[in-house]
């Protein structure tokens, strides 16, 4: 090759680099600055910057594998439930460290936690319970509990009556932010006062917005309740109502006020199990579809009160969802040691970030505002 040619093609090269360089580079999407926690495989919760999608510490939990993940509302503590549904351990979020760790359990009577609740001040639990007593030839199961229980005095309070003699293997439990009253969220709401544990309002949602018919209610997904997106004393969930006209079920979108015991409710379309999370500015939430073969997202919009959008995507047999502290970012999680990310807007994969051991509990996604916000 001739000297000048040579000379003409390393030219050539530097100026369509100094070309490529000169153009604008699309910014990283990420998904805030918040933080996110997922417990997991062998005995710790995984604690994840949020902006730079690394592992910025762990929490090592003292009792076993965590299972049930509940985050208390002021952002404080984790309240864990081992994989045995023997074991509550208290962790506090800030020292990274276990405070407190309790059990049940004693001689030949095994007694498993299904769920639980914290009351707002830390000072005891609302649990429901079932004792398994080993006699010599067989083991008698009991029933199903709703138990208070004493964090400082380490002890069963009181036993509270199921409404209405119903006994319950699960509930979905949550405090008004006082603390002076407890809900008993479902088809109905009912209400008790936090002294004694009696039953002061019975909240029935289809009579609130004429001609919902019969209602069925979802709430949370893996790993329990969650309303880090909510104002305190609200509840933003799916309805699923009769259609009285069409004679259809279909599937609504409700921001519940606990406190003024009021609905706001609206339809978005028939029926078809689809898991609803709420975006952080309360004013889109997000759906994950997931069926054997067929998986979609969808995207509602609150305001305009429709679904603006949904496609399907490459997901995964078992999949849960949540939205980023800015609402710009899906998180595909559940089962496996992965966390997909996904474009909010085209719900175009972006990556994942891959963890040390398979998720175990459920996901939360806490903004910084928010956890420096709350006292």
């Amino acid at each position: 090759m001739k000297p000048r040619t040579c000379l003409a093609m390393v030219a050539l090269v530097a100026l369509t680099g100094a070309f490529v360089s000169a153009q604008p580079q699309t910014p990283r999407l990420t998904g805030g600055n918040g933080t996110l926690y997922i417990g997991g495989y062998p005995n710790v919760i995984w604690i994840i910057d949020e902006a730079t999608e690394k592992v910025a510490g762990t929490i090592q939990t003292k009792t076993g594998i965590p299972r049930r993940l509940t985050l208390s509302r002021d952002l404080k503590r984790f309240y864990n439930i081992d994989a045995t549904n023997e074991y509550v351990e208290v962790l506090d979020i800030a020292s990274r460290a276990t405070i407190d760790s309790f059990r049940l359990t004693e001689g030949n009577k095994r007694v498993r936690i299904a769920s639980l609740e914290p009351d707002p001040k830390h000072q005891y639990l609302m649990m429901i319970t079932r004792t398994a007593t080993r006699q010599r030839d067989r083991v008698e199961i009991g029933a199903s509990e709703l138990q208070q229980y004493d964090l400082k005095e380490h002890k069963i309070i009181r036993t509270v009556p199921w409404p209405d003699g119903q006994e319950r293997d699960q509930a979905n439990l949550m405090f008004s932010p006082d603390g002076k009253l407890l809900y008993f969220l479902g088809n109905e709401i009912l209400i008790f006062e936090t002294e004694n544990f009696t039953q002061v309002d019975k909240w029935d949602l289809s009579s609130l917005e004429e001609g919902l018919g019969q209602v069925s209610v979802t709430f949370g997904g893996f790993g329990g309740l969650d309303s880090v997106n909510d104002e305190p004393g609200f509840l933003t969930t799916t309805l699923t109502v009769d259609d009285p006209v069409q004679h259809r079920r279909m599937m609504g979108v409700a921001r519940i006020d606990l406190v003024k015991k009021d609905l706001e409710f609206y339809t978005m379309g028939p029926a078809g199990g689809v898991n609803f999370v709420l975006a952080p500015d309360r004013k889109r939430g997000y759906g994950l579809e997931s069926t054997v073969g067929r998986y979609q997202f969808w995207t509602f919009d609150l305001e305009q009160r429709k679904v603006i959008s949904r496609a399907e995507f490459d997901g995964r047999p078992r999949m849960s969802l949540k939205t980023s502290s800015n609402g710009r970012i899906l998180y595909i999680y559940n089962a496996g040691n992965t966390i997909d990310l996904y474009d909010a807007a085209t719900y175009r994969y972006l990556r994942t970030i891959t963890l040390d051991g398979d998720v175990t509990t459920g996901f939360y996604v806490v903004p910084r505002q928010a956890a420096t916000a709350k006292p």
